[in-house]
């Protein structure tokens, strides 16, 4: 199993709330993902980043057709990383 997890920073005046119902549309939409987890930050210090997705995938094909293909590559990457919503992100992915 793999899994992939995604740190957010938001850009000024964007909702991570907002982002949050974004990605949570996987659960339903995107078919290689398992599981969807998001989490927005409460503790607001100055290295957090403001919003978590946490995604379980099969196996590393199945990752790589999340990231090229389907919904999320099509949809929620685009709007996720868009002139208009996130400033800046970082990633991890890691087998189980």
């Amino acid at each position: 199993m793999i899994v992939h997890v995604v740190c957010f920073k938001m850009k000024e005046g964007c909702s991570a709330e907002e982002a949050k119902e974004m990605l949570l549309t996987m659960r339903e939409k995107e078919e290689t993902a398992l599981s969807v987890e998001v989490g927005v930050d409460f503790l607001r210090s100055p290295r957090s980043y403001d919003l978590i997705l946490r995604v379980e995938l099969k196996d590393r094909e199945a990752l790589e057709r999340y990231q090229t293909a389907g919904y999320h590559a099509h949809t929620v990457k685009p709007y996720m990383h868009g002139v208009t919503v996130t400033e800046r992100s970082v990633a991890v992915d890691y087998e189980l």
